[in-house]
């Protein structure tokens, strides 16, 4: 669930980058397990051409019928990506798990062919500083996003998800706690008083998503509140 949630933050950050709408980008995904596997099948389903490359035959197997073109390629090959034609996407992204040596090098001869975007999975922190300096664009720690995120659904019970967004900020999705159900927006005046801005609101009654909800906005019990602020501001809202 919570390597899903990864996954879906990772699209979303590709798209958002690229700002294509409903406009199809060029994705390459190099490395097919589990992770990089659900990430090229979800952007081909959505619309966007992927081309997905592993060593290993059973997993470019796995995963041909969902993407736009998967091969059996070694990505710490320079000539072999760049027959690929992999210069020419919008965004790779390295999903390259243990191979730390494998990651680094892949990272390298994209960043010399001239993708645009490259995102890069690292496993430690001086595995992503690494990989920063040799010209990933974006790093992401699934493991360390996930443990932040089961942490922070232990700590807040009235989170309901947690989504990294860029240093020193996040968006966390949460049941209004009690005192804020049959108040308006305005009345809560949670952007002054904690610096916490509602960018959304997720209504069961009547279903449906809200996105920037006026200030007369009165919150029910039944909602969920998508907010956007500073970790340190968010954590007031357990005091409230």
């Amino acid at each position: 669930m919570v390597e899903s949630t990864l996954m879906l933050q990772t699209i979303a950050a590709l798209q958002q980058k690229f700002a294509k709408g409903c406009i199809m980008g060029q994705f390459a995904v190099i490395g097919l397990g589990n992770f990089g596997y659900y990430l090229g099948s979800y952007l081909y389903e959505k619309g966007h051409e992927v081309i997905a490359l592993d060593i290993s035959k059973s997993q470019v197997q796995k995963i041909k019928d969902v993407v736009s073109q998967a091969v059996v390629a070694d990505a710490t090959d320079r000539e072999a990506l760049e027959s690929l034609g992999i210069s020419q996407v919008d965004a790779a992204v390295v999903c390259i798990g243990t191979r730390m040596q494998a990651s680094i090098l892949a990272t390298l001869h994209l960043k010399e062919l001239g993708v645009k975007s490259i995102l890069a999975k690292a496993t430690s922190e001086e595995h992503g500083r690494i990989l920063k300096k040799i010209g990933a664009s974006e790093i992401f720690f699934p493991e360390k996003d996930l443990a932040i995120g089961v942490a922070s659904r232990l700590d807040n019970p009235n989170m309901l998800d947690y989504l990294p967004f860029i240093e020193g900020y996040s968006i966390v999705e949460l049941a209004p706690p009690k005192e804020y159900v049959g108040k308006t927006l305005k009345e809560l005046d949670l952007i002054n008083r904690f610096g916490i801005q509602v960018i959304a609101i997720k209504e069961i009654l009547p279903k449906g998503l809200i996105l920037i909800p006026g200030a007369d906005f009165q919150v029910k019990d039944s909602d969920a509140l998508i907010v956007l602020g500073p970790n340190e501001t968010l954590e007031k809202i357990k005091e409230t």
